[in-house]
């Protein structure tokens, strides 16, 4: 059997616009949900007033998000087209979970960002949401993205309604720096199933592909082998008979056994003895491998989730401050030198000071608008200095950009994303 490319695809957008829904109608239709399946989801969700619920379901297993109606944690699909093997992350709309978006969005290598084409917030603009999740995909570094504008069905499938919303994403797209073919737009139901896998009669005047198709004309992203080698810690454990098992996921490069290797900031190195993935031994790990792997000489206590492994020859640069370019996604009031926050990036969580604010950004363009500014506010973007308030990995994203990238998170929301500009190393 030839093994199909695999991509990591997340479905983003507001709570309540579709996600679910629609790749729940994705993976019943293309045959990885059992109709049996959808029927008892249709009778259960009708009982508990949910109607309208059963293909949000196959994402929502947990009990507790079908009483909620609302998607909770990253829910992982695998699925197949003719073209590719997926793994397919519904990645929550709603605010608390912004965190886990983040984290799912990080790993991934395409979105689907589902809009309803009815919905807007009171000045008749995209939701805050949307808007949010379009800025963390920028961020974030998601390349390709296919904007699924669905709930045609309640609009009568006007053409009209799907091209005003589809204005008003291209608008936001282009003030976030995306460019036009990086882009897709579609109509779709994905209740109904109109334009998810057929095409069906009521979308005639649509002329473009249908999600199934956008979706199999997405490009595998080449692997980053060539920059050096990063694999952030997820998860340090012991094992009889083995040792101690870092697992994580490469980033970047390529970790072969033999290798001698050094977990920073933890500062300790040693020679990688065996790689394992889904219970296999394997010679070498690439980008995107989910793995564990034993290193001769390292203790469990000596590392821990966040540190970072390299090669001794290009270890992880630590950071004693760094300069990024920010983008405040929502703050009560305004962020001043001196505020705390907790940066997240790859599997680190560290509070980090802000020591100064070198200036203010134009979001639209990048240009400055002013220098040493006093403050920066919700929906301003800037570029500031920072001091992590303990050792910690981070990379230029110039340099290695799935390294280089971060949220800012505060009060259990995500207060602002950036990447990294400069470093000035601690070592």
């Amino acid at each position: 059997m030839v093994q199909k490319p695999h991509l990591n695809l997340v479905f983003i957008g507001h709570v309540d616009h579709g996600k679910s829904t629609t790749v729940g109608r994705l993976l019943f239709e293309k045959g990885d949900v059992g109709e049996h399946i959808i029927k008892q989801y249709k009778e259960e969700a009708a009982k508990i007033g949910k109607a309208t619920f059963e293909f949000a379901w196959v994402m929502d297993r947990l009990k507790e998000e079908r009483q909620r109606g609302l998607t909770i944690d990253i829910a992982h699909s695998k699925m197949e087209t003719d073209k590719y093997y997926f793994t397919v992350i519904d990645a929550p709309g709603h605010r608390d979970f912004v965190k886990n978006m983040i984290t799912g969005a990080s790993q991934a290598d395409a979105a689907v960002l589902v809009v309803d084409v009815a919905q807007r917030d009171e000045k008749g603009g995209l939701m805050p949401q949307t808007k949010e999740h379009v800025f963390l995909s920028r961020t974030l570094g998601v390349g390709q993205i296919i904007v699924a504008i669905n709930k045609m069905d309640t609009v009568k499938y006007d053409q009209k309604k799907y091209e005003e919303t589809k204005a008003l994403l291209q608008k936001l797209f282009q003030i976030v720096g995306y460019k036009p073919e990086q882009m897709l737009y579609l109509p779709i139901a994905g209740l109904k199933g109109d334009n998810v896998i057929k095409k069906g009669d009521n979308l005639k005047w649509f002329d473009g592909p249908t999600l199934i198709g956008a979706i199999d004309s997405l490009k595998v992203p080449e692997k980053p082998i060539k920059l050096p080698l990063r694999l952030p810690v997820q998860d340090v454990y012991s094992i009889t008979g083995i040792g101690t098992v870092p697992v994580g996921r490469v980033e970047t490069g390529v970790m072969k056994v033999g290798d001698t290797v050094v977990f920073e900031p933890a500062g300790v190195s040693g020679e990688v003895k065996t790689i394992e993935m889904h219970h296999e031994s394997i010679p070498q790990a690439e980008p995107g491998d989910n793995v564990g792997f034993n290193v001769r000489g390292v203790g469990k206590t000596d590392i821990k989730r966040g540190d970072v492994c390299g090669h001794t020859t290009k270890p992880p640069t630590v950071a004693k401050e760094f300069t990024a370019q920010i983008v405040i996604l929502q703050h009560p009031s305004a962020i001043t030198v001196g505020y705390t926050p907790v940066f997240h990036m790859h599997t680190a969580q560290v509070a980090c000071r802000i020591t100064e604010l070198i200036s203010k950004l134009d979001p639209k363009t990048g240009n400055i608008l002013e220098k040493s500014p006093k403050f920066l506010k919700t929906g301003d973007a800037g570029v500031i200095r920072i001091e992590p308030t303990r050792p910690m990995v981070i990379e230029k994203v110039k340099e290695i950009p799935q390294m280089g990238r971060f949220a800012i998170r505060d009060m259990g929301t995500t207060i602002a994303a950036g990447i990294v500009v400069d470093i000035a190393p601690a070592k």
